[in-house]
């Protein structure tokens, strides 16, 4: 059977992050990618100029209609943009009996707050629950937990906790907000936990890691691997895109990974 995995994101025009980028993720897993559209956004690698919600009932008929025709094996959650948005999804997985891969975009590179307060309590209640795995970065971390932003794997393992506690099945701490040498995300679930580091990548085409990541872990459920397997390939991977994609020229700001870089480089034509 082909694998099929469901991204339910905001879309990105420059096409680095978002469905844009989950999208890509997929194919260059192997896996057919499927899209619910919860916000159009104008923007490119310089950054945001606007963004549009999509209204919660054509969400929901987006949702409907993916389900009643297609086998989805799995379902990444990304940007979201209202309580009322993440309301509608969430009743969404509840009915067609889905968990789901959920990267709660909560917080810009620049460090803006993306959400309200009533919808980050939204996605707490009713999102996170639902959640298969979670994986927020440290900012993302520090506001779903009301905690100081973590700076040592202590604080890391006692937010991991907390979220654990609202109801995700497990949790992947990502570490690339912090310093050092190596990146290091760091797997909970339940007891157990699982550390994962690699070099840092120093590029300023880093646009979408977040996504790429959930979005790969997805692809690795549609696949059937385990939860931990799934993530171990999807951080892999997004070494790879990584270090592959500081040779892209997309853009005169901060580009994208390199989705594809199995398949084709920066010089190809």
């Amino acid at each position: 059977m082909t694998a099929i995995a469901l991204t339910i994101a905001g879309s990105d025009s420059g096409g680095g992050a978002g469905v844009q980028a989950d999208l890509k993720t997929f194919s260059a897993l192997g896996v057919y990618g499927a899209s619910v559209i919860t916000a159009v956004t104008a923007q490119n690698t310089r950054g945001v100029r606007a963004v549009e919600g999509i209204s919660p009932a054509v969400v929901t008929a987006q949702i409907d209609a993916v389900f009643s025709d297609l086998a989805v094996g799995a379902v990444k959650i990304g940007m979201v943009s209202c309580q009322e948005t993440i309301a509608a999804i969430a009743s969404g997985l509840k009915q067609h009996g889905h968990m789901a891969v959920i990267d709660p975009v909560m917080v810009a590179t620049s460090g803006d707050v993306l959400l309200r307060q009533d919808a980050i309590a939204t996605l707490k209640e009713e999102l996170l629950p639902l959640g298969l795995i979670v994986t927020p970065n440290l900012p993302e971390a520090a506001l779903l937990t009301a905690r100081a932003i973590a700076e040592n794997e202590t604080e890391l393992a006692r937010q991991a906790e907390l979220l654990l506690n609202l109801g995700a099945r497990a949790v992947l701490m990502k570490g690339g907000h912090a310093k050092g040498d190596e990146a290091v995300d760091i797997l909970f679930s339940g007891d157990t936990s699982l550390r994962l580091s690699g070099p840092r990548v120093e590029t300023r085409n880093d646009h979408g890691t977040g996504c790429t990541l959930s979005a790969a872990i997805a692809a690795g459920l549609a696949r059937r691997q385990t939860l931990e397997d799934a993530v171990v390939t999807a951080k892999t991977y997004l070494h790879e895109a990584l270090v592959a994609g500081a040779n892209l020229t997309i853009g005169q700001g901060r580009g994208p990974v390199h989705h594809f870089h199995q398949w084709w480089g920066p010089s190809d034509d």
